[in-house]
């Protein structure tokens, strides 16, 4: 048989798509994720593709249950989203969203640090297109910003892989931990950070809130489920069992709410949203064990599904009506009625309702959690999902489709469109209700039950009483309202302080170089004037000298060169 390494496909497709245009493009785009997919289902466990750089041995396909559940992911995530945009006449985002997708699967079955450093990069550079294929000056700006951050990702990549190298000899990509001295040390730091760069950790989170909602409707699909995910698979793969990312992760569950709550935008909710889901992923991988393991890449696997839906609702809701503010729509059920029950799945979904997929796997991560003495961490996970029914479960679906009449009567959104929501509401169905499908492909042999009395209970317990909260803070009039304004978190910084800064620095030079030059031209003015005097017909210059005079001044002229040239 031949060996195909997953990411080829894509790209050569991509390739074939800018020569190909009409029904033979969208047949060839539908064909590509399942022809890779049995490809990826033949080729199984193993490694193939060995090649050299120097003196390290580098590896372009290695597949294990861990990268083999991630590389099924991309190709369903990829099937889904490219249904969703067969309406789309695109050759941009076609060919950047092909690429995009293939870079993906080349980064999740690297077997080695320098190619997971290539296909890293060809993740920042074909995402950032679909960011600017919605050709308006927001998403330019939010695009460079975008892929400044990723760059410098990329950066501490390299340098991390090259210290690594130095001190190991081998640029195996594998278990690092953060445990280790000298430049093997400074190495492991820096991969981490590019690793949570890409993951969205707290401080370096402002690209995914900045640039996904200016993304085009179909490109914002794509770019919910690659990226992080990627980064999810490399802390799973490089750093299982460090502590830092049990407190990083549960930073990352609960920060997000309070943003998404006041945020207008429906698909910057969303966007906060996919941060709060990757806290739970991250915690399980602080965590380590392997129930800890399990949950965080099945909770991954769900969130592509089931975020991408929500992502797939909200793009419909903006290509039908062109606002996507809360405060601009509502009443959108009674002229979209597929659309808001499609919406609502993937709403009950991430609120982890039982029957739903997020209830299989974020119950897995929280019982991993409490099972290991995080019993503060349980805690904060507890109100971390009360949070998300908040924002996501309630928020969006209501602000979207019901609350105020906003006398928008929009059409149902194309064929296609409906039905790779459908295919994603399916699955949020089928894994909630049957989660030993999904079980089976996990890293480690599990024997978990998500449906007994306690966690179900606790489960709708929670959730009960989310909504009798939400329901009571509307009737009060006390929930944040929708209001037309634009939030800024830590990306104040960059985006208001260091611009003000840096324009009163500039503004600060400039008044110093106009003093100093008026300084300047005044003492020449005033120098000018003197010397212009003195030859005035009274002035010393117009005087008469005597011949002894004369004499005198050559002879202390004379006197004062030849002592400066003693001198010298």
């Amino acid at each position: 048989m031949v060996e195909i390494a997953p990411f080829a496909p894509f790209f050569v497709a991509a390739a074939l798509a800018l020569l190909l245009r009409g029904w033979p493009r969208g047949l060839l785009l539908v064909l590509l994720p399942l022809a890779g997919l049995a490809n990826l289902w033949l080729l199984g466990e193993g490694s193939f593709g060995t090649w050299s750089v120097l003196d390290f041995q580098l590896l372009l396909f290695r597949a294990d249950r861990l990268s083999l559940l991630f590389g099924y992911l991309f190709h369903v995530a990829a099937l889904i989203a490219i249904i969703y945009s067969l309406h789309v006449r695109d050759t941009l985002q076609q060919v950047a969203s092909l690429l995009y997708a293939g870079s993906a699967l080349g980064a999740v079955f690297a077997g080695d640090l320098l190619t997971l450093f290539i296909f890293w990069e060809l993740l920042a550079l074909t995402s950032v297109f679909l960011v600017w294929a919605r050709r308006s000056g927001r998403a330019y700006m939010a695009g460079l910003r975008y892929f400044t951050l990723h760059i410098l990702s990329g950066l501490l990549l390299l340098g991390g892989i090259i210290l690594h190298g130095q001190a190991h000899g081998s640029l195996a990509f594998g278990h690092m931990g953060l445990e280790q001295n000298g430049f093997a040390g400074v190495g492991s730091w820096m991969i981490f950070l590019a690793f949570g760069i890409k993951c969205a950790f707290p401080f370096v989170h402002n690209w995914l809130t900045d640039a996904y909602p200016e993304s085009t409707p179909t490109g914002t699909v794509f770019l919910s489920a690659f990226t992080t995910k990627v980064a999810v698979y490399a802390l799973a793969r490089a750093y299982p069992g460090t502590e830092l990312l049990v407190y990083i992760g549960a930073t990352m569950a609960c920060f997000p709410i309070f943003y998404a709550v006041i945020e207008n935008d429906l698909r910057r909710v969303l966007a906060y949203s996919l941060i709060n889901q990757l806290g739970f992923m991250v915690v399980g991988i602080g965590i380590g064990t392997s129930l800890a393991i399990n949950g965080a890449v099945a909770h991954a696997f769900n969130d592509v599904i089931f975020k991408g839906l929500l992502f797939m609702s909200m793009g419909a809701v903006l290509k039908m009506t062109g606002r996507i503010n809360g405060s601009e729509l509502g009443g959108l059920y009674k002229t979209m009625p597929k659309t808001t029950v499609l919406c609502i799945i993937g709403a009950a979904s991430i609120s982890a309702f039982p029957l739903f997929s997020g209830f299989v796997s974020k119950s897995m991560v929280m019982s991993a959690a409490i099972g290991n003495g995080h019993d503060w961490v349980w805690l904060i996970l507890l109100f971390a999902s009360a949070g998300v029914f908040h924002h996501a479960g309630i928020k969006i679906p209501y602000f979207a489709f019901f609350a105020h009449d906003s006398g928008l009567r929009a059409e149902e959104p194309p064929v296609n469109m409906l039905l790779a929501m459908s295919i994603a509401a399916a699955l949020c169905l089928a894994v909630g209700i049957y989660p030993q499908a999904l079980y089976q492909l996990l890293p480690y042999e599990t024997a978990y039950t998500p449906y007994d009395v306690t966690h179900v209970l606790t489960q709708l317990q929670l959730l009960f009483f989310s909504a009798l909260a939400f329901v009571w803070l509307n009737l009060r009039r006390l929930y944040p309202p929708e209001l037309p304004s634009v939030n800024l978190d830590v990306e104040w910084l960059y985006r208001r302080l260091l611009p003000e800064a840096a324009r009163g620095l500039v503004a600060g030079v400039f008044r110093l170089d106009a003093r100093l030059r008026g300084a300047a031209l005044k003492g020449i003015g005033y120098l000018m004037e003197t010397v212009a005097g003195h030859h005035k017909p009274d002035g010393i210059m117009a005087r008469s000298w005597l011949t002894g005079s004369m004499a005198a001044g050559v002879v202390v002229l004379l006197g004062i060169y030849l002592a400066l040239g003693f001198a010298a």
